[in-house]
């Protein structure tokens, strides 16, 4: 089973270089876009994480660029959790231009982190109990 979650986003001009195409530091922050999307979506949200005492720092970033995006494009953007036995957070991202073609895709990491500073190194409770909810585990 997959989880994904499609948002979409319109490129705003503080967002592309003089050629009027995105700079490629944005596709970072659409990533982000994406998977803020998938939490609220999905019932994992930064906040909903944050409320059980824990953070989830990013450990890894990769985007690799396709194609471009320009100025005023409404791209999509499609988030999928990677099921994982690690206590981590596994997306990966597609971004797809106005036509449907694809102009970026990524993959972040983020582990568990405690209020304390403690890393989880097995799955937190509240996160086992959110992947039994949406079907990730038995």
């Amino acid at each position: 089973m997959e989880l994904k979650q499609t948002t979409k986003i319109r490129v705003r001009f503080s967002e592309v270089d003089p050629l009027g195409i995105v700079w490629h530091g944005n596709y970072i922050t659409y990533i982000e876009d994406g998977r803020e999307a998938f939490g609220e979506s999905h019932g994992i949200s930064y906040l909903d994480v944050k409320a059980q005492g824990y953070s989830t720092p990013i450990i890894e970033t990769n985007c690799k660029h396709r194609a471009t995006l320009k100025y005023g494009d409404i791209a999509t953007i499609e988030t999928t959790f990677v099921n994982s036995p690690a206590a981590k957070l596994i997306f990966t991202y597609k971004i797809f231009n106005p036509e449907g073609k694809l102009a970026c895709t990524g993959k972040t990491i983020q582990v568990f982190v405690a209020d304390n500073g403690e890393l989880s190194l097995t799955l937190p409770t509240f996160f086992e109990t959110w992947k039994k909810r949406v079907g990730l585990l038995p």
